[in-house]
Order: structure tokens, then sequence, then C-alpha cells
């Protein structure tokens, strides 16, 4: 009954509180006031226990005796008389109690558990030490139990973010996350991350990877929620992590207080231009080029503070990247201030900002490279220098910044991304990434005897001729081995070339080709570049405004290819800016206080323009280029390209540009081309990188037995003969560029070894270097001077090709001074070829009458007549 309903709450019915009634059924008044009042507390005691609010106005009514039904129905009294239970047998009864109110689904706590939590206080010496036990093996108890979650992916309406800050499904989160770390078994039957933990512990180190696409196929739901969720669940991974290296090692954290979960091999790589608001908070993989790297600095991680007026240590303070976090009073004299810093027992972690630049070959033409700030904490510090290309996992996030907001307008942010997992992608990682069969197909090109070949045709298949020019790129990418003996002198390995030539000759084709297929190379232009572009600057940081480096082209193209096109159109004041990268490989800096030195192990491919537009062969190289002698005698080989009219030639030029534009038209990429080209020579261009990737790595040729004398005697008439012509200076580089030539003609071959046929490739390629940069009158002494030197293991084809052509304009000028009228045939006598060919100590001329050369150049053999017939091709009429 209510006593609210039956009694108003302004009506006392037995008037003042003198004159209240008791309980009793003949209404007699209290005689002590304090009786009532204790009847009171304990009625108010019993309702407050169960739970039921009955207090009100005259509610001592409602307890008043009633006879009638204060008492025991007699026939549910149990009138026997028991004896005492023993411990024994209270123990056996309790027993049989709790299994049958198990057997019912009725479950049963301890009385006490009602009214206070079980601690570790009250825990006994045995509990303790079972708990230790389980511990020391792996096995860690909850101390709160959590109803598991069966359907974790179902968030309930919730974003990923908010239900994985949930106490349950974090819960849930972290056992699965404990469970996959300890029970994961690879293809090989072992465990994989408990050993990575184990040998993280080994050497000290405070992370450790785990692969994505193996979370995903082990944990789905964990791994849908990592990419929406990075930020709690890497501190969910992070803390479950600790927890299990402590329970392994329970002083590991006097190494470290932290442990980190890295995740790598993220599916999807996105590209630094095509990050925007989409991909804000989330779990991002992208690819790019250091370009500037800060020092590294300490940043607070957990904070304490003092307060200044009654010293009370305020804290801690877990520090986050999004602001920083303050106290507000203190608790012991609740002043607001002033704070400071208790240096002692504030917990510092590593911090490092590097800038990310898109790579050169990834950025569309007519646009600027983008650039994306990035941050590195605690181990991840100092992995990587300016030139790298990295490849990073973090989360991007934004972060506001005053001065940034103020230049852009209200309200712009700016956006950073916090690394995670961070791997450089050198030409290691690559070899890494080859397969058995790869390897295998390698060695297996490496035996062909035209290896050589076929590696000089996969180059530019596209462009039409130019066999030396190839085979000077060919030995660029290979390149020789780098000496530094002692520490104290270093020889590059890298060899430079220089392309020059007419107008429309394929120059600025044949560096796109390497750009295309080095492992790494930047493409520069010589209009488009100045000193500091090319080598390092120094700028102040736009955050703290500090002086910091950014590495220019050479710099970014470390142990690769640095392409420079249009070289003759840089000053002379930005060329000599390059003198110390392209010899000593270094570029040293004493600019705003920082005095330093950066590396630049690259080779150094250049194509530049003659002075006067077209290239005069009556004159020496020196006089065509507009280059000095101490940035000529850095390049290594020096290719002229001439733009000379010739029938024939131009004839098989013009076919063969045709039939590659019918063969790469989409109607028609089955068709088959009529134009017979060396396809069974050429190497696929994946193929080709990997097989120069792979010999750069793990081929370093060695000089044994090398004949000295020849070298020496080669340098000394070259040595002469620059001297007499004044073409371009020979110096002491040149030998070592012959070693070089050697050494990456032996890797070519995949050879421990420089052979003598290494050697002779090497003198051959310098000998036709020197020989193309001289006037014309001088080039045909010179070939006959060196001709046992240049006609090493060459196609005598083209020689020949050449010889014959001569006599066929001989004969065609003797016909046109008799004023013959002029034929579409003109015959050769095969006595005069016999005879020049043996000058270059030719003998045998059947298999270049067989070969298709001659037959593509409209000649054909006689052998009754012993005549060579010309015939030109016909004209292609109007019609």
């Amino acid at each position: 009954m209510n006593p609210e309903d039956e009694y108003s709450p302004m009506t006392t019915p037995g008037g003042p509180r003198s004159n209240m009634t008791s309980p009793a059924g003949d209404l007699e008044p209290y005689e002590d006031e304090s009786a009532l009042l204790g009847d009171l507390s304990q009625d108010l005691d019993e309702m407050e226990e169960e739970g039921e609010e009955l207090f009100g106005d005259n509610m001592e009514t409602d307890y008043r005796p009633m006879p009638g039904l204060d008492r025991y129905d007699t026939a549910n009294l149990d009138d026997e008389d028991y004896d005492d239970l023993s411990p024994s047998g209270r123990l056996a009864a309790e027993i049989e109690m709790r299994q049958r109110d198990r057997d019912q689904g009725v479950y049963r706590r301890d009385d006490r558990e009602l009214f206070y939590d079980k601690t570790d206080e009250d825990e006994g010496p045995r509990e303790k030490r079972r708990r230790a036990e389980k511990a020391a093996e792996g096995i860690i108890e909850d101390e709160e139990m959590i109803e598991s979650i069966e359907n974790l992916d179902d968030t309930k309406g919730y974003s990923i973010k908010e239900w994985v800050s949930m106490i349950g499904p974090k819960t849930e989160i972290g056992n699965r996350f404990k469970n996959f770390i300890r029970t994961y078994v690879n293809a090989k039957g072992q465990y994989e991350y408990k050993d990575g933990i184990r040998k993280m512990c080994e050497n000290n180190e405070s992370s450790f990877v785990v692969e994505f696409p193996t979370l995903a196929r082990e944990q789905h739901v964990l791994a849908l929620f990592l990419p929406e969720a990075p930020t709690p669940m890497l501190e969910i991974f992070s803390k479950v992590a600790k927890e299990i290296v402590l329970s392994m090692y329970p002083s590991y954290e006097r190494v470290t207080s932290e442990v980190h979960v890295r995740i790598s091999e993220l599916p999807l790589i996105e590209e630094l231009s095509v990050l925007r608001k989409l991909h804000v908070n989330q779990l991002i993989r992208t690819v790019g080029v250091v370009s500037a790297t800060t020092g590294i600095l300490p940043q607070l991680s957990v904070v304490k503070y003092d307060c200044k007026k009654c010293g009370f240590i305020l804290g801690p303070f877990v520090q986050t990247q999004d602001e920083e976090v303050q106290p507000g009073a203190c608790p012991e004299c609740h002043s607001m201030g002033p704070f400071m810093i208790n240096m002692e027992q504030t917990i510092y972690r590593n911090y490092q900002r590097i800038t990310l630049q898109e790579p050169p070959g990834t950025v569309p033409s007519g646009r600027v490279p983008r650039s994306k700030d990035c941050i590195l904490l605690a181990d991840l510090c100092d992995r990587c220098k300016p030139g790298d290309e990295v490849d990073v996992t973090g989360v991007y996030s934004i972060n506001y910044t005053g001065s940034f907001n103020a230049e852009q307008g209200f309200p712009v942010f700016a956006t950073v991304i916090i690394g995670n997992h961070l791997v450089v992608t050198d030409c290691k990682k690559i070899v890494q990434s080859l397969t058995d069969d790869d390897i295998n197909t390698i060695i297996k090109m490496s035996k062909d005897h035209r290896i050589a070949e076929r590696i000089i045709a996969s180059i530019a298949p596209s462009i039409y001729g130019h066999d030396f020019i190839k085979r000077a790129l060919t030995l660029a990418l290979f390149g020789g081995e780098p000496k530094n003996p002692g520490r104290k002198h270093k020889v590059r390995g890298d060899i430079n070339v220089l392309i020059c030539g007419d107008p429309g000759t394929a120059k600025s084709q044949f560096l796109k080709c390497i750009e295309k297929i080095s492992p790494r190379a930047i493409f520069t232009t010589g209009q488009g570049s100045s000193a500091v572009g090319l080598t390092a600057y120094v700028r102040r940081s736009p955050t703290d405004h500090e002086w910091m480096l950014e590495a220019g082209a050479l710099v970014l193209a470390d142990r690769g290819v640095c392409l420079i096109d249009e070289f003759d159109k840089m000053n002379d004041r930005d060329r000599t800016s390059i003198h110390e990268a392209m010899e000593q490989q270094s570029i040293s800096i004493s600019k705003a206080g920082i005095v330093t030195s950066l590396q630049a192990r690259c080779s150094v491919i250049a194509a530049a323009n003659p002075r006067e537009g077209r290239y005069d062969g009556s004159v020496t190289f020196s006089e065509n280029v507009n280059l000095s002698d101490p940035i000529l005698s850095r390049f290594d080989i020096l290719c002229v390209v001439k733009d000379e009219p010739d029938p024939v030639q131009d004839d098989l030029l013009a076919k063969f540009v045709i039939s590659s534009h019918i063969r790469h038209h989409p109607s028609k990429a089955n068709d088959a081309s009529n134009f017979e080209f060396k396809d069974n020579l050429v190497i696929p261009q994946q193929i080709l990188k990997k097989y120069i990737v792979y010999a750069r790595e793990n081929v370093h040729p060695k000089l044994r037995n090398m004949d000295q004398d020849k070298v020496a005697n080669i340098y000394s008439q070259l040595r002469q003969e620059s001297m007499e012509t004044g073409s371009v200076p020979i110096t002491a580089r040149h030998i070592e560029s012959i070693i070089r030539m050697s050494e990456a003609h032996a890797r070519m071959h995949l050879r421990e070894y420089v052979q003598d046929e290494d050697v002779n490739m090497a003198i051959r390629v310098m000998l036709e270097s020197f020989v193309e940069t001289q006037k014309y009158n001088v080039m045909k002494s010179m070939r006959q001077t060196f001709h046992r030197y240049l006609g090493f293991k060459k196609d005598h084809g083209e020689l020949l090709l050449y010889i014959l052509k001569q006599l066929m304009q001989d004969q065609r000028a003797f016909l046109s001074g008799t004023n013959a009228a002029r034929s579409e045939t003109i015959e050769i006598d095969e006595k005069d070829l016999m005879d020049k060919a043996k000058q270059l100590d030719i003998r045998d001329l059947k298999q270049f009458y067989k070969s298709k050369l001659f037959e593509n150049n409209y000649f054909v053999y006689d052998p009754n007549r012993k005549v060579i017939v010309y015939t030109a091709p016909p004209l292609i009429s109007d019609d």
C-alpha cells in the first residue's frame, strides 16, 4: 500500500509529534521519542536495502502490528530437531547446492562481493603465486572479465572509431590480436611473431613488424578496422604487444618503456598527388624520395609538472600529436599555476620531420612534383637520408599551424603523415624481391655468347642504328667497381657519357629510354636547372625557422643515373658546380653555418647540341661544343651523332619508323611487320631491369693478370695524338675509364674476373670515342693507325658496308663525270672491295654477301662475273 494514497501529506492523524501513536493496535502514544526514531531508522535501512523508496509522511503506520497477519503458517514449519553439521559436511552440502543451482541456471556470488570489490591486496599467497606462474608462462588473466563479442564487425550503428574505443570491443580486439600473435604459425611451422618478438628483445629494439596480408587472412575483422581507425587500433596493438613482451621478459621495461607494432605490406599504394580529405585519419601507404630531413629532437611523451606555489608534482599527462595537454589547477593548493615541467620525471621520445617528394619518374609533364611532410617517432628516426627513395606506411592526419593558416586563409589545415613503418627501397630491396625463377633466368641468359649484343639491342629498340651510343649507355648502366683503399682515396666506378650531335638524332629519346630502364634515374634539363638545383641548397624550415639542407638532382640520383638534357644551355658557373660531383662523387656545402658533404654516387649521362646548331666535321670536338676542358675530361665516353644524308640509310630509317608506328598502333597491334628486325635478340624491359640490378648488386669483377703494357701503350699513343690534333684532352682519368669499362663489360657477362676480352672491348670503345671527335681528314688516318683495336669483335658487315658505299659513290661520280646517262644500276668490281678489306685484316667476304645487311642495302653479288651490283630503290609515285 502506498502511504500517499491513504494519507494526505499535509495532515497528521495523530496531531503533533508529541502525540504520535504507537504502532500497536490500541494506538497508545510512545513514551520515548528515541524509540520511535530508532524504529524509523531501522525501517529506512530495510527499505534502502530492498531498493524501493518508501519514505513519506506517517509511514510508521504501515508497520503497525497486525496479529492476523503477523504469524507463520504451521503447515510450512519444520519442527524436527537436527544435529549440528560438521565443517566437512557443511562444505559437501554447499557444493551440492551450488551444483544444483548451476544445473538450474542460477548463479550465486559470495556475500562479500556484494559490498566491496576484490583487489590484489585481498588475494592470498597461493592465488598470487598462481597468477605469477601463469604470467611467466605467457598466460595473462584479465582482471576484468568482459563478455566475448562474436560479431565484432557489427558496430551497432556506431562509427568504427567510436566502436573500437568502447571497453567491450576494445577488449575483444586486444584478445584477438593477442591470440593471433601467440598462435600464428607460418608455412614452415614456425611461430613467426613470437620468434619476431624474441629477436626484437635480443637486439634491444622496441618494435616488430606485422604483415597486413597475414593479419587480413587470419583476423579479417582487425584488418577491416585498422585502415579506418588506425590510431586507436595501433594503441591497442602496442599495448597488447607490451603485455606479451613483459610476460616473456618481465624485466624488459628497463630497456624500453614502449613497444610498437609496425604494419607493412599494405596492399594499396597511394601517390602523394592523390591524397585528399578522403584519406584523412586513414592508414595509407605511399612512396616518395626524401628531399629534406631535420635533426632528431626530443619530444614530450609523458610529462609531469611542478606547482611553483606548493611544490606538488602533477601528472603524468600523456601528450598527443594533435594538442598539448596541460594541467588546469593544482589538486593540492587549488592554484591555477604557474607550472613548470619536471625535467627529471618527464619522459621524452625521438622526433624527426622529413619531406617526401614524388619520384621524378612518376610526375606528369608540366606539373610540379608534390611534397608532403612526414613525422618519424621513436626508433623510426634517422633511418633515411636525403636522396633515398622510401616506402612509408602511416596515418594521414591534419594539424593546425598558425602561420600556415594566416597565409592560406581561415580555416585551412596543413596535412602530415605520422609514420608507422618505413623501408628504404634501394637496389638491394629490388634484389630481395627477385624470385628463384628470375635468378635462374638471369643466370641462363648470362651464359649466352650473344648476351652483350642482346642487351645492346634492347637499349632503346625503337631507335634505329647508333650501335656505338647504345653500347656506351649499356656500359654506363652496369658501371665499374668503386674503390676506396684505406678509406683515404676514393675512386669512382660510375661511367659518365656525353652525347653531342645534330638536332633530331634522338639524343633526348636515348635519355628517356635510360630513365625507364635504370632502377633509379633523375631526369633534368640544363635550361631548367641551376647550380643549387643540381647539387643542394639551404633554406629555412617554415615550422621552426631553422636552417635545413635540401637535396638536388645529383644527390637524389645517388646510386643511380642523373640524366641532363640540353647540357650546353647551362651557364659556366652552374657547370662548374658539378665538377666535384662528377669525379669525387660528393657535394660539399658550406652555407649558413652548415658545413657538410653529401653523397652523389651516380653516373652522369648528358646530351648537348653543337655550338653552331649542327656538328661541323672540319673542326675539332672542342670547337664544336661550348664546354671547357675540365668538364670534358670528366666524361669517360664521348659520342658524336651526325645527321648526314645517305639515300640507303635514309630509306631504311624511313621504313623502320613507319613499321614501328604500324606495329604499335592499337588497331594493328597483332599484325606482323614487314620490316625484319632483331626481335629475337631484344630482351623484355622488365627482365633487362632485373638483370641490371642483379649484376650491380651481386657481381663485383676483380682485376687479375691484366695486360698493363697494352693499356700503357694505348694511353701513350692517345696522349700523343691528342697533343697534335687538339681535339679533346687525354688525361690520366682515361686510364681509369678503360678499367671501369672493362669491369662493366665483365659485369655484363656476370664474370667475377676481368678477362682480355673485356679489356679489348674497353680499348675499342675508348678509341672509337676518341676517333669520332677528330676532324674529318684526321679521322681516316687514325682509323688506319688503330684499326687493329677498332676491329675487335666488331661486326665487319658495318665496316664493309661503309667501304662498299664509298666505292659506289666513287663509281657514281665517275659516271656523272663522263656525261653518261644516270643509270639505275651501278657495278663495283669485287677486287676493289677485297683490296680495301685486306688493309683492315678482313679476308673472308662470303658471310657479308649472305647477310641481311648486304641485301637490305640493295646490293647483289654476282659470283660468275665477280662484281657487286647496286640497284637503286624505286621511287614512290604520286599515284
